[in-house]
């Protein structure tokens, strides 16, 4: 990870790799933004017509490099885009500074320090700077050479190394508040790059099994209870949904129940993630094209565990209980098919129509556990229908509730935090579609608003009396494309920073 350090220094004796400075988009072209003043100094106040001749126009997401003014003791000034200006004195988004930051860290790759000397009004803006650096320098490269020579030493054949330091100028050391949102964003940042790992992990080392293990040994570290559920105790239980869904595998399936609780903490928030390490389909087997990225489908347990670990390092005042489904959806002679009945851990019957249909059905026995326990709250979370990225696109998750005011929390928790999010019915009418002739329900219901449709299955299992919310992040959870903002390829983390922010709100009794 990136260290992060808070400096008054003056950029132009600060000794350093670069200088990063902010430039908006101005209504005649490029405006340097607040932060820069030393650098725009040393340019007799030029600079931003010397970036607007490189071609610069402040467009997030731009980077445009120069070499430093003379007396600098950095080499370098690396200008980054931080989209348009905002209005008279209106202070700049706090994502657009998150953005930036994890812009400039990312191709700062391979740099010992830098110094960030971008707009600081307030410690919200210290916090969303060093969210972005930590985020944008995230580089998953566990599994290649890396130019390992006979000895071990490393070297840069595949890749360049993550910036090493982030020193955020104008930001005071002393300062209580200014350390505070230094200490979050890191203890949000570093965990949230965990659930990355754990997104990008080949399915062939994570496993139920392994991610059990995983999140029991972060468990000792940092005193959370883990109690994990084998298929022996799967099966004396009656849990019917992960038992079937794991059934066709070789590797056996989980589920992990983390606690964390507070002594001073008056209210109880349940997590539940959908953990499929793998997702073939199942005997409903996915079509080519579609397997390559199953790996990902664990995103919601990996999201849920992460913001528990965040939290406990955060010492919040609120109980959190987690729950992980987790198991592999593989075809084979003891996989569950297409026509067979499971019995839930409910009790409820559910007449399984297709296999790939199987996040919703690892979700419904750990809901109605989560639900025993009457918590104040209950969010799962879930890569669980292709149906939400076609309405919502590949960088919004869907929010779907019992509760309206309940969702509407969750979307302006998701928006204070840079995730987007939107909110999504569960019409009434679409229940039918999923009567069965044989069981209390079937997995499958009308094709069209698939999404709403299995948000209407889950709500099926979740206790009369229970707040509830369900997040389907099967879009923004794993970046196909190119890597943008402090969103790299691959795994993103998705939800991760909403459900912390949620139990924040709920540990001083905001939420709802």
């Amino acid at each position: 990870m990136t260290a992060l350090t808070l400096s008054t220094a003056a950029a132009p004796g600060l000794r350093a790799d670069a200088i990063v400075i902010g430039v908006a988009k101005g209504a005649k072209g490029p405006v340097v933004a607040p932060g820069a003043e030393a650098v725009d100094k040393a340019y007799d106040g030029k600079l931003a017509g010397v970036l607007e001749t490189l071609g610069a126009s402040g467009a997030e997401g731009e980077v445009t490099k120069l070499p430093a003014p003379a007396g600098f003791k950095a080499p370098l000034v690396l200008a980054v885009g931080l989209g348009a200006k905002p209005a008279k004195d209106a202070e700049y988004d706090g994502e657009a500074l998150r953005r930036a930051g994890g812009v400039a860290a990312r191709a700062l790759a391979g740099s010992k320090k830098a110094a960030f000397a971008l707009p600081l009004a307030d410690s919200g803006d210290i916090g969303a700077v060093a969210e972005g650096v930590l985020l944008g320098a995230y580089a998953f490269d566990v599994y290649k050479d890396n130019g390992k020579d006979a000895g071990g030493a490393q070297g840069k054949k595949n890749g360049k190394a993550p910036l090493a330091e982030a020193a955020l100028l104008g930001g005071k050391p002393r300062d209580k508040d200014h350390k505070a949102a230094i200490e979050r964003a890191t203890a949000v940042a570093e965990e949230l790059n965990r659930a990355r790992d754990l997104i990008n992990m080949p399915p062939n080392d994570l496993n139920p099994e392994s991610f059990a293990a995983i999140a029991s040994a972060a468990g000792k570290e940092h005193g959370i209870k883990v109690q994990v559920l084998d298929e022996k105790a799967l099966a004396k239980g009656g849990y019917g949904g992960i038992l079937g869904v794991g059934s066709g595998a070789a590797a056996g399936p989980r589920l992990v129940k983390l606690s964390y609780t507070h002594s001073k903490a008056s209210k109880h928030l349940a997590l539940v993630g959908k953990g499929i390490t793998y997702d073939s389909g199942g005997i409903s087997l996915k079509p080519a094209g579609h397997n390559e990225t199953m790996k990902c489908d664990m995103s919601g347990a990996a999201a849920v565990f992460a913001a528990i670990v965040a939290a406990a390092r955060l010492g919040l005042q609120v109980n959190i209980t987690g729950w992980l489904a987790l198991a592999e959806n593989m075809p084979s002679g003891t996989a569950v098919r297409p026509g067979d009945v499971l019995r839930m851990y409910s009790g409820k019957t559910v007449e399984v129509l297709n296999t790939d249909a199987e996040g919703r059905l690892v979700l419904a026995d750990a809901l109605w556990a989560a639900s025993q326990e009457k918590p104040d709250a209950i969010v799962d979370v879930a890569t669980l229908t292709g149906a939400m990225v076609l309405a919502l696109g590949n960088r919004t998750f869907g929010v779907m509730a019992n509760d309206d005011a309940f969702r509407s929390a969750i979307v302006e928790a998701a928006e204070e935090v840079g995730e987007a999010s939107w909110p999504m019915p569960l019409p009434e009418h679409l229940r039918k579609g999923m009567d069965s002739p044989t069981a209390d329900i079937a997995n499958m219901g009308e094709r069209m608003g698939g999404g709403l449709v299995a948000g209407l299955f889950l709500q099926e299992f979740v206790g009369d009396g229970v707040t509830w919310a369900h997040l389907d992040i099967a879009g923004p959870a794993f970046n196909e494309g190119g890597a943008f903002g402090y969103t790299p390829k691959g795994g993103t983390g998705s939800a991760v920073r909403t459900l912390v922010r949620l139990a924040e709100l709920t540990a001083v009794g905001d939420l709802g």
